[in-house]
């Protein structure tokens, strides 16, 4: 399992399972139980937290990852005979309305980008939008990966969000380990990929080619103004010191440069669904779109695809190009053997 993955579910089972269902018997459990349990959490605000805030009530979505993990759980409590069926099966889970989410338009995009190259690591703000890569992907990116000549990068990594525990020798106070400069690391700095498709080669623009030749200079400086500071990572993207991008850092960047180009706020993974919308603009076979996009399945493909109002209009003045096309126009391409007119079946790119 990868390591976000076991985060979600040690998450859902110590703040929602444990304290919901925790205290029933196995065999005792009934579907009702859960689906109480689902109910609450979306209704009720529950007891003040370590902090002194009152945890307010649970989003669907949240309550659905409490099923999901509950029935997983009792699947295996199956399989290893400690019951004879999963009483969350027939329980009903709530649902879930998916958002749609909007990308950004050509250019909004572009009035991005203007704006990124007034801040350091402006190449990386190219990247969402050209590549359709995800965050962790992008901060995982070393010079290695990239190839000059062909014009084209590999991802190979995925760069994790660090967790930290405390190295001082004696109690410091701090609550948090990774405030401190003896933390100690919990997990590595990057992982595989999402899944074996994640790993893949991506061909690179011209100009995305020049940005990140001129972010390498750049860095190059930096590396020599740093000095004996430096540490030397491989990373595309760094510090002012060469220490790899934090994902929580990069996120605060993003909303700074949103509000700097004066663009609608919206999350940092919009910006793959932009370039996804950018490739169906294009007409690339969904084959190819598979591949640079990094997907196992043709069904995500629906799910990052948004019909923009480009693609409406672009779609209108097709039916309309035909419906209403001038009655005397005779032309042997426009007609069939009838006399009718014909309708040549498009091509995909």
């Amino acid at each position: 399992m990868k390591e976000n993955a076991w985060d979600a579910h040690e998450n859902t089972v110590l703040v929602h399972l444990i304290p919901g269902i925790g205290a029933h018997r196995l065999d005792k459990l009934e579907p009702g139980h859960p689906e109480r349990l689902y109910r609450r959490m979306m209704t009720e605000v529950r007891a003040p937290s370590k902090t002194g805030e009152k945890i307010k009530p649970a989003k669907p979505a949240t309550a659905h990852r409490a099923h999901r993990t509950i029935r997983a759980a009792l699947n295996e409590a199956v399989r290893r005979r400690h019951l004879t069926e999963n009483p969350a099966l027939p329980a009903r889970a709530p649902k879930v309305d998916e958002e749609e989410a909007e990308p950004y338009s050509v250019g909004e995009v572009k009035r991005l980008m203007e704006t990124a190259q007034k801040q350091r690591n402006s190449a990386r703000w190219a990247i969402a939008p050209a590549l359709g890569m995800r965050q962790d992907e992008v901060l995982g990116l070393r010079w290695p990966d990239m190839d000059e000549v062909a014009c084209a990068l590999t991802t190979r990594r995925s760069r994790l969000r660090q967790k930290w525990k405390h190295g001082c020798a004696e109690p410091c106070g701090h609550k948090h380990g990774g405030h401190r400069p003896q933390r100690v690391p919990l997990r590595d700095e990057t992982g595989s990929t999402k899944s074996k498709a994640g790993n893949r080669l991506i061909g690179l623009p011209d100009e995305l080619v020049i940005l990140l030749k001129r972010h390498k200079a750049e860095q190059d400086q930096e590396r020599t103004k740093a000095a004996d500071l430096w540490q030397e990572t491989g990373y595309v993207f760094t510090t002012p010191t060469g220490q790899p991008l934090n994902p929580r850092t990069d996120h605060r960047d993003w909303k700074l440069l949103v509000t700097r180009a004066g663009a609608s706020e919206r999350r940092l993974h919009d910006a793959r669904h932009t370039a996804e919308t950018v490739l169906l603009l294009l007409g690339v076979a969904e084959r190819t779109v598979m591949g640079v996009m990094g997907w196992s399945h043709t069904t995500m493909a629906a799910r990052y695809q948004h019909l923009t109002t480009t693609i409406l209009r672009d779609v209108a003045q097709r039916v309309g190009g035909l419906l209403w096309e001038p009655a005397g126009d005779t032309s042997p391409e426009h007609h069939d053997g009838r006399g009718e007119a014909a309708v040549a079946p498009e091509r995909g790119a």
